[in-house]
């Protein structure tokens, strides 16, 4: 065993409650990404180190990997309806496992506690934004070398961020792209949901070979996940944009008040 890799950070005992949990949290964070078009990560992580005593990076890892499938089959579901812009959540994965890299380098040069209250406020603002911009339905991406060169830039902030602080890109990439790209929002979630899948790969490969990840945690919550994920995208056809918008807040109220409580326990710290 290598002191320090998660063989020592894994909690040690597997038993019914574990894996009760393990499908629970799956269940969970599968419906919460079919409907916002996140990874569902802000759900997952939080939650394993909560009942299940997970270390912080562990827990981070295997949320990573749990993504894989759950962003599939969100795909899949938000393809049906024709709500996948391709090409530039291609473009944007590419930006963010990019950005990753970076993010994950300037890590130990840049202050965690200026970082998250610096994400708090960019909630803030998307919060706002929400109340005020309401997608339209019938809105499509119309890719040129302008917005796709923008799309480029937003990958890479976005992989930095999510490499600085571990947040997803759903939180970042779904109210961008309705916002200042004017896509709908069922296609912006399921454009967000295209782009975590390399993006978690990627991140997934780099994870295990550090041991960071539980694969069996991984595995039954992805599956949970599975279940759930078509039944968030199918709920998010049949509510009204407005509607829409408001409940996507008050989870970004939720991240919000999640990253503000990190960064006020750093400054006791």
């Amino acid at each position: 065993m290598v002191p320090g890799t998660s063989d020592e950070l894994a909690p040690r005992i597997r038993g019914p409650r574990a894996y009760v949990t393990f499908v629970l949290i799956g269940l969970v964070a599968g419906l919460l990404s079919g409907l916002f078009g996140v990874g569902g990560g802000t759900v997952i992580v939080p939650l394993l180190v909560l009942f299940l005593s997970f270390d912080q990076r562990l827990a981070a890892g295997t949320s990573l990997a749990a993504i894989v499938p759950t962003a599939s089959v969100g795909v899949i579901s938000y393809a049906a309806s024709g709500s996948v812009a391709w090409i530039p959540a291609l473009i944007l994965a590419a930006g963010a496992v990019i950005g990753a890299q970076v993010g994950t380098r300037l890590l130990p040069r840049i202050s965690q506690s200026a970082l998250r209250w610096g994400f708090v406020g960019f909630l803030v603002l998307v919060i706002i934004s929400l109340f005020l911009v309401i997608p339209s339905r019938a809105a499509e991406f119309e890719l040129g070398w302008l917005n796709g060169a923008g799309l480029a830039l937003v990958g890479v902030l976005t992989g930095i961020i999510a490499g600085l602080i571990g947040v997803g890109g759903g939180v970042i990439v779904v109210p961008v792209l309705m916002l200042v790209f004017g896509t709908s929002d069922l296609e912006a979630k399921g454009t967000s949901l295209l782009m975590m899948i390399p993006t978690a790969i990627s991140g997934t490969i780099g994870n295990l070979r550090h041991r960071n990840v539980d694969l069996l945690a991984a595995g039954l919550i992805g599956v949970s996940a599975c279940t759930t994920t078509a039944l968030g995208a199918w709920l998010a056809t049949l509510i009204d944009p407005f509607l829409g918008n408001m409940l996507f807040a008050a989870y970004l109220v939720v991240i919000a008040v999640q990253m503000a409580v990190k960064a006020l326990r750093m400054r006791r710290r």
